[in-house]
């Protein structure tokens, strides 16, 4: 990877790790968030969640926002209950346990997606379970729907929001002009969104120009939908480690 410019937009005080490993590899890595995790606006339904989290059966985190926003608040208030069992969404999920002295039950071993949560066995027959989902604002339906479907009753418990950076386009033009970057890595749809918007008029058409390494086909195909000209580069799941892959993978597909 040594020269490869790669764009890193994960928020703010979450990127190091990927960008040491960038740079680790001879690549050189350039940060803007391009998403701000923000305190939910309204604290009562957490706090209602926390008082009653004893009464859950399983607690499932799709983020490690997620994990850090609502740990960080009940661990504040309350031991965790030994009989809630944890789900996450994602291996960086489980890790995020770790500080606060919890371990995950259950965790897809592969793909890192709600689709592969669902196919645990463990998740199959959910008749009479009680569960809380701890996301951020707003996000897809397709966990709580299936949980739903299979008989159990679930709850959502917003731990943070989401919101696209402040800033002026113009500041970034010099970014998406030829030479400047080489690839630019997105972990989440509303990223992506979030970046073509930070962009602005002017620096659209040359930001559509520009390869993506994205972790999921959703991503993908929002890209298309943007009008970027290239098919975007799809990592196996959004680890640190899976997406050095995909920029290593990128990089030789590229020379080559």
């Amino acid at each position: 990877m040594q020269g490869l410019r790669v764009l890193v937009t994960r928020p703010a005080g979450q990127a190091g790790s990927l960008c040491r490993l960038i740079e680790a590899a001879g690549g050189t890595a350039v940060r803007l968030p391009a998403i701000e995790i923000l305190d939910p606006v309204d604290m009562k339904r957490l706090e209602a969640v926390t008082a009653a989290l004893s009464s859950y059966d399983l607690a499932v985190f799709v983020s490690v926002n997620a994990v850090r926003k609502g740990l960080d608040f009940i661990m504040a208030r309350r031991a965790w209950p030994k009989n809630v069992r944890i789900a996450t969404v994602g291996a960086r999920s489980a890790q995020a346990l770790e500080p606060y002295g919890l371990a995950v039950d259950l965790v897809p071993q592969h793909q890192f997606n709600s689709e592969a949560l669902l196919a645990l066995d463990e998740l199959q027959d959910m008749s009479g379970r009680r569960v809380v989902i701890f996301r951020g604002n707003g996000g897809r339906e397709y966990l709580f729907d299936t949980l739903t479907a299979r008989g159990a009753a679930v709850e959502y418990a917003e731990v943070y929001r989401r919101a696209c950076p402040e800033g002026n386009a113009a500041d970034l033009l010099g970014l998406w002009q030829p030479g400047a970057l080489e690839v630019i890595t997105i972990t989440s749809n509303e990223t992506l969104q979030n970046l073509f918007d930070m962009a602005g008029r002017s620096g659209q058409p040359l930001l559509r120009r520009l390869p993506l390494v994205v972790v999921s086909q959703r991503q993908a195909q929002l890209a298309e939908r943007l009008g970027f000209s290239q098919a975007p580069w799809v990592a196996d799941n959004a680890s640190e480690e899976a997406l050095l892959v995909a920029l290593q993978q990128f990089r030789a597909a590229r020379n080559a």
